[in-house]
């Protein structure tokens, strides 16, 4: 998701950005999951979508 919400690229569709309040809630509810567990996720995988999703999904 882009912080200016005006411009569009397809880069921040691939990550999630823990900074951002918006993005953060948006994540927790796609995923289903607390924020400290997506904010460990994060820590363990990086912040690329795919890989905090195979890794929730695995755990």
């Amino acid at each position: 998701m882009a912080d200016d919400k005006s411009k569009r690229d397809y880069r921040d569709r691939t990550r999630i950005n823990l900074n951002e309040d918006y993005e953060k809630e948006y994540w927790k509810k796609r995923f289903n999951v607390s924020g400290q567990a997506l904010a460990g996720a994060v820590r363990a995988v990086g912040v690329s979508v795919k890989k905090v999703e195979k890794y929730l999904k695995d755990k």
